[in-house]
């Protein structure tokens, strides 16, 4: 006959005073936990036993782990819609996240065969690339690389290297609005690159989009492609 008076595991106990330390927001999303030394000593266990709680916490959903870099509070996935009108600073805000981008790189040169596809152009003809890091609450969610065609849009590199947004940059080389005309989604495992800038481990999971966005008058003005952590949004299809 079982004993139903047999004592919760240790694991189970750190698991769960951890789970209360979230719920009273000790942590924040995105926040470090202490190292599992730290934890060991708090709980008087060795660090075997504080892992397995924390492996509980991580198949909850409510913790994240990078190897060697740690234990992470995880955050609620922002929701980002893809419709005909996709604007990141709208999206994000509409989601009560701050929204930011960071310039990683911005240069000329010639587009290849797939790009120039994509944006209606001639294999070789001069594209501005975009490549920036979309953050929500000081979080990376994305990398991307957006593609714009220099013989329809003069003047959008000076314009990007004055402000990160493509909305503004797109304004001013004359294109007043713009739509989505298609995307494709496709799942991927991060490369050591992306891993790096997202925060994530190299082989997790992303969710990349391929997008092409049309001005006005039906012209492809931006190609783009995003690389999504896979656990930070939730990608919503608008029709």
């Amino acid at each position: 006959m079982r004993n139903s008076s047999a004592k919760t595991p240790i694991w189970k106990a750190i698991a769960e005073t951890l789970r209360s330390d979230l719920a009273e927001g000790r942590y924040s999303p995105g926040d470090k936990l202490p190292t599992e030394a730290a934890l060991a000593e708090r709980f008087g266990v060795n660090r075997h036993t504080v892992r397995h709680g924390i492996s509980a916490l991580v198949e909850e959903g409510l913790i994240r782990t990078r190897r060697g870099a740690g234990a992470f509070v995880a955050a609620a996935p922002t929701d980002y819609p893809i419709g005909q009108r996709v604007r990141f600073h709208e999206n994000l805000i509409a989601a009560g996240r701050r929204p930011e981008k960071r310039v990683l790189a911005l240069d000329e040169r010639a587009a290849t065969m797939g790009e120039a596809k994509a944006l209606q152009i001639a294999t070789g003809d001069p594209v501005c690339a975009y490549h920036g890091l979309s953050l929500a609450d000081g979080q990376p969610i994305a990398v991307f690389e957006s593609l714009f065609p220099l013989t329809r849009l003069s003047g959008v590199t000076a314009a990007l290297q004055d402000t990160s947004s493509v909305t503004k940059a797109l304004s001013r080389a004359g294109v007043a609005d713009y739509t989505r005309a298609s995307t494709r989604l496709t799942a991927v495992r991060a490369t050591a690159t992306q891993a790096l800038l997202l925060q994530v481990a190299e082989g997790d999971p992303l969710l990349r989009s391929s997008s092409v966005n049309i001005s006005e008058l039906g012209q492809p003005v931006e190609y783009g492609r995003t690389w999504f952590a896979g656990d930070r949004v939730t990608l919503t299809l608008e029709i």
